[in-house]
């Protein structure tokens, strides 16, 4: 007896759902294995650049992997004193800081009733209890500090995941065969995912530096605990941002009054707009953008799987899958969907998907 079309087509969604999920709960399942790997994961690429760098100039690549493991472990130490000791300095000052924020509020209400605006809506809100300002700050440095308990093993794994890369390409190559077409699209894939990751890495130091350099002169208490903050939420777009203003804003509130908040607001939003509008998109090129619902949903859904880590690695997790998607032919119209909507094609170059 023939089997329907529809009813194979419903078949074969039914699985790949099942699958999907299955997958999914798995994954949520072992986040704590998971998020240690893909943070190893996520270093491994970006310090291949600097690997195959030490390689170009001569040296042999066991000792550029030990020269650029050397360097994650100073760069992790020089961030564990200077963001360890503001981050230990603020929780001891939270319960005056709290004190002062609400007493500043409601002055800032009471001078907008006094101008006429009705403030009563405003009255009560969560958004103005500090705890409120800077749970989501706390959640995510809380789960990055987790994981130092786990960095040896990270720091191992990248070092693997280094000496593997050096023979990856030719290991393709032979399992493939010569004229197959996988190791070039392998390729261009890797490639793609390194550049957004070193682009976007560049562009968030860059973040972090300005916003230290403006809290600095503003007088803002843990500059560089605010900008280690900056640095890490400028992964997500939009609203990464957003949230990564809030604790320089609020304390600018604190420590002086309104008009130094709005100062410093006014000037996180100019570093914002001008790294990720203007310097960001010439570097990494438009056709990587992610539509903002995707970004939204990203951000959601790789949170709940993975946690804290999993928001702060989403658009690199979403991206990687978006750059897979647009290496092959027949899903390059989902990889479409996926980008902003005023892009109306990927590449000028590639053909459009298979009829």
């Amino acid at each position: 007896m023939p089997i329907d079309t529809r009813e194979s087509i419903s078949m074969k969604f039914m699985i790949i759902l099942a699958s999907f999920i299955i997958i999914i709960t798995g994954m949520r399942a072992a986040a704590s294995l998971l998020v240690p790997f893909m943070l190893a994961i996520f270093l491994a690429v970006i310090c291949t650049s600097p690997l195959f760098w030490l390689r170009r100039i001569g040296a042999p690549t066991p000792v550029a992997v030990i020269l650029v493991a050397v360097g994650i472990l100073g760069v992790g130490f020089l961030v564990s004193v200077f963001i360890g000791n503001a981050l230990k300095d603020f929780t001891m000052s939270l319960p005056d800081y709290q004190k002062i924020f609400h007493q500043k509020t409601m002055g800032v209400l009471v001078w907008l009733e006094s101008q006429g605006i009705d403030t009563s809506q405003l009255d009560g809100m969560e958004i103005l209890e500090p705890k409120s300002v800077m749970r989501i700050i706390t959640g995510f440095l809380g789960g990055l500090s987790g994981l130092l308990a786990n960095m040896f093993v990270i720091l191992l794994t990248v070092i693997f995941i280094l000496l593997e890369a050096a023979g990856m390409p030719r290991k393709l190559q032979a399992a493939l065969g010569e004229t197959a077409e996988s190791p070039a699209g392998f390729s261009r894939f890797t490639e793609s995912v390194k550049r957004y990751l070193v682009v976007k890495t560049w562009c968030s130091l860059l973040t972090g530096a300005l916003v230290v350099v403006l809290l600095k002169v503003v007088g803002v208490k843990q500059p560089y605990l605010w900008g280690f903050t900056a640095f890490l939420l400028n992964y997500v777009p939009n609203i990464g941002s957003v949230i990564a203003a809030l604790p320089g804003v609020a304390m600018a509130l604190i420590q002086f009054d309104l008009s130094h908040a709005l100062y410093t607001g006014f000037w996180y939003a100019a570093i914002n707009i001008g790294v990720s509008n203007l310097i960001e998109p010439k570097l990494m090129g438009s056709r990587l953008g992610l539509s903002t619902l995707v970004v939204f949903i990203s951000l959601v859904f790789w949170g709940w799987v993975l946690g804290p880590v999993g928001m702060l690695l989403s658009i690199p997790l979403t991206m990687t899958v978006k750059i897979a998607l647009e290496s092959s032919p027949d899903t390059r119209w989902i990889a479409l969907l996926l980008g902003p909507a005023h892009i109306a094609e990927i590449s000028p170059d590639t053909p459009p998907p298979a009829a």
